[in-house]
């Protein structure tokens, strides 16, 4: 008897935390494209939009891929009109990523994300910069 109680209480005991297991990890580690550019041949910039409706994010992460870049720095305008300016300062090559780039704050709306970059003289093809970010 006493067995029987232990496994009708152990199945669905093993059911609830495999379900909200699967759901914190889902929600906290998921990485959400946000956008993408691919970049000129010369000193530019470039702006990914970036909407209210994807929620708020705490890190950003930057891949490269298709050619070579020189990424000088990123500014990241919030919702509320504040701005990050972040020194990137980095040759990245084909299928490069930055590292993890904290936000300051809380969860933050992201308005836009600006790059700054050149590729005089590193690759002979076009760069594609593409931004994930973090809830």
């Amino acid at each position: 008897m006493k067995n029987t109680i232990q496994k009708s209480i152990a199945i669905p005991l093993l059911l609830i935390i495999l379900f909200v297991g699967n759901s914190f990890t889902s929600n906290t580690m998921r990485w959400e494209h946000l956008g993408s550019r691919t970049v000129n041949y010369k000193l530019d910039k470039d702006v990914i939009k970036v909407t209210a409706k994807e929620g708020g994010f705490k890190k950003l992460k930057i891949k490269v891929t298709g050619g070579a870049i020189r990424m000088h720095k990123m500014i990241v305008q919030y919702g509320n009109g504040k701005k990050d300016i972040i020194p990137l300062k980095h040759n990245f090559s084909k299928g490069s990523t930055t590292r993890l780039i904290d936000l300051q704050g809380n969860k933050r709306i992201i308005r836009d994300i600006t790059f700054f970059y050149d590729t005089k003289n590193i690759s002979r093809k076009k760069a594609k910069v593409h931004v994930f970010g973090k809830h």
